[in-house]
């Protein structure tokens, strides 16, 4: 509390003196980036100062698409609801994407997550029905920890393991058949490090393995290399920015770049709105678009 007090005084007395020096010396000064400069100072300060026994925390942009476990160097008590919908073009028929999913860190700097992603399709009409289409099915249930295991201040970088593991469910129309309810597992370690450059810029890159194993059949391993870029508002949460998903798999290299946007409604309240562009050759892809509405309960800060 006294750090945020003693930093709005030195907020509203350094525009005093800008005003002054500028009316009256005729010094041109641009009093609009230096307000910025400081407000950013705050907000940051209000995000990464610790406060009672906790450790430092360096803010980030979390990338919406492949977002991550829980925010990197996660507090004790931390909490998120995300609520997610999609659509892509299949070239043939419609993907529909949803998912619900909760995340808490019950320690400093370790995060878990349990979601549900839910995949239904739907023909197009004015296409021939021949095209081959999956079926609709409940994808699985995702259990994951994140560790950050280095904050830095000083280089505000933050490092972190993480793993996922899906236990992928058979799909609907099979479901409950002979007592069937999962076709296999999937296994997903990755390594995250992230950068702020200033107040403003944000780098983080996500990679690692993912390996599938389907019951009575052979493992298929694909790499994953997703890189992020984001420029935060200043003085708040919101962003632009765009992150790159890349996976290797078969030797081939399959890309979509994904724009996207977040935007604080309350304080902890946000939106995400995501666009999917494939890139090289992606016959069976088209145009995509998804949604994340982001609930953190209990989350404050002086804005």
């Amino acid at each position: 509390m006294k750090i945020k007090v003693i930093t709005t005084v030195l907020v509203m007395v350094c525009l005093t003196v800008t005003k002054v020096v500028s009316q009256n010396d005729h010094i041109l000064i641009d009093s609009t980036k230096i307000e910025r400069m400081l407000l950013d100072s705050l907000f940051i300060a209000e995000i990464e100062q610790p406060k009672g026994n906790l450790k430092p925390k360096v803010l980030h942009a979390e990338p919406l698409y492949i977002d991550l476990i829980r925010d990197l160097g996660a507090r004790r008590g931390e909490r998120e609801w995300n609520l997610g919908v999609g659509m892509t073009d299949r070239r043939g028929y419609d993907e529909y994407e949803g998912l619900i999913e909760y995340e808490w860190a019950p320690i400093d700097r370790l995060g878990f997550e349990i979601e549900v992603p839910v995949t239904l399709y739907s023909w197009r009409n004015s296409l021939n029905s021949d095209i081959p289409r999956p079926a609709n099915r409940i994808e699985s249930i995702k259990l994951a920890t994140q560790w950050s295991f280095l904050v830095s201040e000083k280089a505000k970088t933050t490092l972190a393991l993480g793993y996922i593991h899906e236990f992928e469910f058979v799909d609907l129309h099979k479901l409950g058949r002979d007592g069937e309810l999962f076709k296999g597992n999937i296994y997903n370690p990755f390594f995250i490090a992230a950068k702020r450059w200033g107040s403003n810029y944000h780098t983080l890159i996500y990679t690692g393995p993912r390996i599938e194993k389907l019951f009575d059949q052979r493992r298929e391993i694909a790499y994953e290399i997703h890189t992020n870029f984001h420029y935060m508002i200043t003085g708040t949460r919101n962003f632009i920015g765009v992150e790159i998903n890349k996976e290797i798999h078969n030797g081939k290299l399959e890309t979509v770049l994904r724009p996207q946007m977040r935007v604080g409604l309350a304080e902890n309240l946000m939106i995400g709105i995501v666009t999917g562009i494939p890139v090289g050759n992606r016959e069976n892809m088209g145009l995509s678009s998804f949604m994340r509405i982001i609930y953190e309960p209990h989350f404050k800060t002086f804005n």
